[in-house]
């Protein structure tokens, strides 16, 4: 069975990071000088408490902005639970906390849903005494993506199929990521955990289920007794 790929293996490990006590000013002139949206934070000990991003960031922007209407924006920001933020002077102010992460040993499509599932462009990723050990970006994640056609076909035709079913009665195909199978299972219930475990490869943009599934016996059709 071919081996998933780790975080570990596509993290960057030296990720840029702040102190809850850093001041916004150094926060804003260290996002533009490393080209980054946001920022791991870390506490006196070294540890992992929160994210803060240009969009924590935002809110004091707004409020920092023309006094009118200002009442209004802060009924608002205070609605969105934002207020504390617009306020706020350092990194621990404006953090988003507890922050969504990894760790090192986790597959790349764990990685890749919690990004999707939450909105997010990169995850810290922390070990086991919760101290930061890299940053995984969407970047990273979609490199899995890079393998090569006939990588993905041999991993399907000698590895995945035969756990599950006899190879000779599929044919498989694989162009720019997107699999065709074509053939007939035994059943329709091996056919279908043939699929799902297709999807699941490394590198699978989409499967093209054309499998010739077989007719259960209950659903044959049977002439009306002559």
């Amino acid at each position: 069975m071919a081996t998933k790929t780790l975080v570990r293996e596509v993290m960057s490990a030296h990720p840029v990071s702040v102190r809850t006590t850093s001041p916004f000013h150094e926060l804003a002139v260290r996002l533009r000088e490393s080209a980054v949206s946001g920022f791991p934070v870390l506490d006196e000990e070294g540890k992992l408490v929160g994210v803060v991003s240009e969009t924590d960031m935002l809110a004091k922007e707004a409020l920092d902005g023309p006094p009118h209407g200002t009442r209004g924006l802060i009924a608002r920001l205070v609605h969105r639970g934002q207020f504390r933020k617009a306020v706020g002077i350092t990194a621990g102010d404006l953090m988003t906390s507890p922050a969504v992460t990894v760790a090192p040993d986790d597959t790349v499509e764990h990685a890749a849903r919690q990004m999707h599932a939450r909105g997010l462009r990169r995850l810290p990723v922390v070990d086991s005494g919760g101290r930061l050990v890299g940053i995984v970006t969407q970047a990273d994640v979609l490199a899995v993506y890079g393998r090569t056609d006939e990588e993905i076909r041999a991993e399907i035709v000698g590895q995945v199929i035969p756990r599950l079913s006899e190879p000779s009665w599929y044919w498989i195909t694989v162009e720019d990521g997107i699999v065709t199978m074509e053939g007939t299972p035994e059943t329709v219930k091996i056919g279908h955990e043939v699929v799902a475990q297709v999807r699941h490869v490394q590198g699978v943009v989409a499967v093209r289920d054309r499998l010739a599934y077989p007719v259960p016996p209950e659903a044959a059709y049977f002439p009306e007794d002559m």
